[in-house]
């Protein structure tokens, strides 16, 4: 064995160990996201236009403090509270199952105000009457009954006095619970002297505008202690408590977007996830032995080797870099399925490859070697378009979108890794210890000889019909092709005890008022519901099924919300990752192929296959979200790895057949490579349809979507762009 070998055989080992030591164990190597563990996701805006321009900035940093404050008072693990933009703020919040308190307690402005009340009898009936004396506002107690009470508008003590906020109950026979408020040294001084001089008024403690409590004043106070009483729950007070010890927000706060996962679906997208890997590995490790025998279950070890480098891979980041926000999300997982059907396009392009040279009589040694070399520049050109297309979604993408970039990546550098170096090392050892002596495959695409240049019009007759409906779906359905990720809106999904109609949830839905909401009930699942409404409608959803199903309880599964403007500025977003993707791939390909004819074609059949899976998605009555961009992305940079394997073998025949015509050049590479190119993309295909079937109701369109994309993209790879780069040299010769 030559030292060369040797270094590359203890690479692969060093490589090898180090994926393992940070692989395993699982649960404690790898970040789950919240979508697979449940947990809360929120995007904040801070309403910080009625703020001063030069405090704003400071607004935002003391709000993000404020919320890590209160956060860290409940406990959560893991937390994320980072800035997005100018006034937005990011908060993770993983393992939270209480939806309704976090939301309380994020959202609580907790701006607590002491002011003192009018008890003139005259002024106050004035102002009952509409007549209002200046600097006072009408208000009411709501924890006793609605009471009017006329306040001044000027506040005499505010919540930057309080030092300490604590949960304690009244002496009372009923032991309600009430505040406790402790003052700083400071606010002491102030209180005293505001009770000193307003013995036998009333005081009334305010809190976000609404009015808690007004007791009399009977005596100075001049211990540094305050309560807030006003009937509430022991819940209802550990929160206001939590808050108030926390200190008050700069300014309001809103959600834009939110994205809930119960610890049920999170565990059902796991259970999903894996059922999936599991069917397609097992489907795709058994084509691979059938086809190429020996050879296959070398590339089926590679195939271990990549899952094993990019589980390492991650595992490695969380430990080198305790904060990272790389995390296995769903669609990480479905990244990395999809990328073991990628990585298997390069060990057929190899595979393929030393066939020819076998073919060709040169020894196996040799042929293998060979077969290496020249199957590298497509496998590199491949891998690195799709490495453009998983860069774009990353910059562009939110939440587990960047998971699935970020993986994808992973994915592909790891599948160089594994079939360049690693089957090529193990075919080198085995031909050193003299154990590898032939080198069978099957063989189902004997030189054919079809004229595919000639069925060019037919092509494209096809493809405008099938494009020109896709538009016109897209047209005439308007803003409803649009999911809440780009319309903005409100998704919750339920799951019952029992199966439930969907019409019998409708009903029940418009009798308290919902009758926009959108019933969809899972086939496969039937007690699974799926209530779409334009706005946030939680409470009230979930107040109702409560009361009027409550022989049928359900459990929310999950609930995403997005706002208009996010969902516009969403939209923007997609076209750009999608346009500078389509723009960055045309600009490699053309320099990379000297063609800018060639690029070009190749960038219309990626528009084609992006426009005919689009088209056809909406057609069939399926909804344009993250995740089909995200599809869509992948389509366009797998859609071109075709494409670059007919480009490279034109030009390796324009050098090695220099008598024939360009149309003879492309007819001949395309039947050469007619077999890889099926190959390939059925391998692909495997996968993605055991996504399809096994992944679960979140990435079925998804999966949808890269079916589609795919038979497109063998399609369009042999029908559109090899006539449309001939048409164009044509005309630039012509010319």
């Amino acid at each position: 064995m030559n030292k060369n070998l040797k270094l590359r055989v203890s690479i692969i080992l060093a490589v090898l160990a180090t994926s393992l030591y940070f692989t395993f164990p699982l649960d404690k190597r790898i970040n789950l996201g919240l979508d697979l563990k449940g947990g809360m996701d929120i995007v904040l805006k801070v309403e910080t236009e009625k703020l001063a321009e030069k405090v704003r900035d400071d607004a935002v940093l003391r709000a993000m403090e404020i919320l890590r404050n209160r956060i860290d008072s409940m406990g959560v693990g893991e937390t994320l509270i980072q800035r997005q933009g100018i006034d937005g703020i990011i908060v993770q919040l993983p393992g939270v199952t209480d939806r309704e308190a976090a939301m309380e307690m994020i959202g609580k402005v907790a701006q607590l105000e002491f002011k003192l009340v009018n008890s003139d009898p005259a002024k106050f009936k004035d102002a009952l009457a509409g007549n209002i004396p200046d600097g006072y506002e009408l208000k009411t107690i709501k924890k006793e009954h609605e009471t009017p009470i006329l306040i001044s508008k000027d506040v005499a003590l505010n919540g930057e006095a309080i030092a300490d906020a604590r949960v304690d109950f009244d002496r009372s026979g009923f032991g309600e619970p009430k505040i406790s408020l402790s003052l700083s040294s400071a606010g002491s001084k102030k209180f005293a002297d505001l009770t000193k001089t307003h013995v036998g008024e009333q005081l009334a403690i305010v809190l976000d505008g609404e009015v808690l409590s007004a007791p009399n004043i009977r005596e100075p106070i001049l211990t540094g202690t305050a309560e807030i009483s006003g009937s509430f729950t022991f819940e209802e007070a550990s929160l206001l408590s939590l808050a108030l010890r926390s200190g008050a927000l700069p300014a309001p706060m809103h959600v834009e977007e939110e994205r809930t996962i119960g610890p049920l679906l999170g565990q059902d997208s796991v259970n999903a996830g894996i059922q999936a890997m599991m069917w397609g590995g097992a489907i795709l490790f058994t084509f691979m032995i059938f086809y190429y025998f020996f050879a296959g279950f070398v590339a089926d070890i590679a195939l271990v080797f990549n899952l094993l480098i990019i589980l390492g891979l991650m595992g490695f980041l969380k430990a080198m870099m305790p904060a990272s926000t790389v995390t296995l999300t769903l669609p990480g997982i479905a990244g990395i399925i999809l990328t073991l059907g990628m990585a298997v396009d390069a060990n057929v392009l190899i595979n393929e490859r030393i066939r020819e040279e076998i073919n060709a009589g040169r020894p196996l040694g040799m042929a293998i070697q060979t077969g290496y070399n020249r199957a590298f520049s497509a496998i590199f050109d491949s891998n690195l378009t799709s490495l453009i297309a998983a860069f774009f979604l990353f910059q562009f993408g939110s939440g587990p979108i960047k998971g699935f970039a970020v993986t994808l990546a992973m994915g592909l550098m790891a599948s160089m890794f594994t079939a360049l170096t690693v089957t090529h090392t193990i075919f080198d050892v085995l031909l050193n210890l003299k154990w590898l002596k032939s080198f069978p495959m099957q063989n189902y695409f004997k030189n054919t000889k079809i004229d595919f240049i000639s069925k060019r019009y037919i092509a494209y007759v096809l493809s405008g019909v099938i494009i020109i409906a896709g538009i016109w779906a897209l047209v005439t359905k308007g803003k409803t092709v649009y999911g809440i990720d780009f319309a903005g809106g409100q998704i919750q999904e339920y799951r019952f005890a029992k199966p439930v109609l969907a019409e019998d949830l409708r009903q029940t839905l418009k009798s308290v008022g919902l009758n926009d909401a959108v019933i969809q009930q899972i086939e496969k699942q039937p007690e699974n519901v799926i209530i779409r409404t334009s706005e946030d409608t939680y409470d009230k959803v979930s107040k109702t099924l409560k009361e009027k199903m409550p022989d049928n309880p359900a459990e929310m599964l999950r609930i995403e919300k997005v706002g208009p403007v996010v969902g516009k500025l969403l939209r923007q977003k997609a076209i750009l990752a999608i346009t500078m993707a389509l723009a960055a791939i045309l600009i490699y390909v053309g320099f990379r192929f000297k063609h800018f004819d060639f690029a070009a074609a190749g960038v219309v059949a990626l528009i084609h296959d992006v426009f005919v899976a689009l088209g056809l998605l909406v057609f069939v009555g399926r909804q344009i979200d993250l995740l089909v961009v995200t599809a869509l992305m992948t389509i366009a940079g797998y859609s071109i790895n075709d494409t670059i394997v007919i480009y490279d073998r034109v030009r390796e025949n324009i050098k090695k057949f220099p008598k024939l015509t360009l149309k003879d050049v492309i007819n001949l590479s395309v039947n050469q490579t007619l077999g890889r190119t099926f190959l390939t993309s059925f391998a692909t295909m495997i996968v993605v349809v055991a996504l399809y079937f096994w992944g679960g109701e979140v990435l079925n369109n998804f999966a949808f979507c890269l079916i589609v994309g795919f038979v497109s993209g063998v399609y369009s790879t042999v029908f559109v762009v090899s006539p449309l780069a001939l048409a164009w040299n044509k005309k630039q010769r012509n010319g």
